[in-house]
């Protein structure tokens, strides 16, 4: 059996399985997604908040930086305490130095394409 067939057999089996209410429940699903920019220089600490990942507290290292000195790049972020190079990675599609910050947080519902297969499925 090839691999696609045995994703489709597994999630088949477990609709089976969880009945009527527990597919509802699996389409129920929701998972975070973010638009839009934060301008590093202009930003509030709100505004920070919403990044992923970045709580008030590293927000307010962000401000507390930035009024010390300017972000000149993007990159400089990684000098702010607690945010590394793997952060710094998270956030960069989010982050500017230009323009508004327009960050906006949103709960979507999951699509059915979108849910991963987890575990190994045992062959036959």
């Amino acid at each position: 059996m090839s691999g696609r067939v045995m994703q489709v057999t597994a999630v088949l089996g477990l609709l089976l399985l969880l009945g009527p209410a527990g597919a509802g429940a699996a389409q129920a699903k929701t998972r975070t997604q973010y638009t839009g920019v934060v301008n590093l220089n202009e930003a509030t600490v709100a505004q920070l908040d919403l990044l992923p990942g970045v709580g008030g507290k590293a927000a307010q290292r962000i401000i507390t930086w930035r009024e010390k000195r300017a972000f000149k790049r993007i990159e400089e972020l990684v000098r702010v305490k607690g945010f590394g190079k793997k952060q710094f990675l998270k956030l960069k599609p989010y982050l500017t130095l230009q323009g508004p910050t327009t960050l906006k947080v949103e709960k979507v519902p999951v699509r059915a394409d979108e849910v991963r297969i987890t575990g190994s499925v045992a062959k036959r």
